[in-house]
């Protein structure tokens, strides 16, 4: 995993601090030995790890400046993108949310041991008004689809601020299909980022959009109306 690793971040372009690898292989072999007794990811191989976990997510550093940011990770699972992103950029001050209780405690468990420095929370983020506006950033990856996602995440971040969710390659239709939502939240696309994880033929895409005012207060809704009823105009 520490050889994929390397070779996959000089590759990206980017420079770990001392120690990131070990720690994010010391996380992927945590991770490999919990998942065999409760279901966290799909990927059940260090090199799946390694490439499809880690340098999927570290890409978003391409793209992003998260140098000295607060960061939220919005339904973080077993600790993506938040963990290689906290890891790859230790100036962030970064909170991961998960409703899952048991990925969540896996999270928090993990991150303590590798020396990830992170607010780990369990609950329904918009369940959680007191996160409201607060943040520089949101990132979130295979959550929702994207109006949805919208719904949950801009509401988070102070006006000025970015929401990245990592998408697949063909996502225009998606993001064409969100602009309703995106804007009533106070959003607007900036730009789709697409790159290829490294040592694959994987493409994904950082679907990245700026915040430009305040969310209108009756926002977030709860979860099942964001399903059964999402914003399209």
């Amino acid at each position: 995993m520490e050889e994929i690793l390397r070779r996959g971040l000089a590759e990206l372009g980017l420079e770990a601090p001392d120690g990131a690898v070990a720690a994010m292989c010391a996380y992927g072999a945590l991770l490999l030995e919990k998942n065999e007794i409760t279901n966290l990811t799909a990927i059940r191989d260090p090199e799946g790890v390694a490439r499809l976990h880690f340098l999927d997510c570290a890409a978003l550093l391409k793209a992003v400046d998260f140098t000295g940011r607060r960061v939220l990770d919005v339904g973080s699972g077993a600790g993506f993108p938040g963990v290689p992103l906290g890891l790859l950029c230790p100036t962030m001050e970064l909170t991961m949310v998960d409703s899952v209780g048991k990925k969540m405690d896996f999270v928090r468990e993990a991150c303590a041991a590798v020396g990830v420095t992170a607010e780990c929370r369990w609950g329904r983020i918009e369940e959680m008004p007191e996160l409201r506006e607060s943040f520089d950033i949101a990132v979130s990856r295979a959550v929702a689809e994207l109006d949805v996602l919208a719904e949950l995440c801009l509401p988070q971040v102070k006006p000025g601020g970015l929401f990245v969710a990592m998408k697949g390659p063909d996502c225009g239709d998606e993001v064409d299909c969100s602009d309703f939502a995106i804007r009533t939240m106070g959003g607007r696309v900036r730009e789709i980022v697409r790159y290829t994880i490294p040592g694959t033929d994987v493409t994904h895409a950082a679907v990245i959009v700026e915040k430009k005012k305040p969310t209108p207060p009756q926002y977030p809704r709860r979860y099942a109306q964001m399903k059964k009823k999402p914003l399209r105009g």
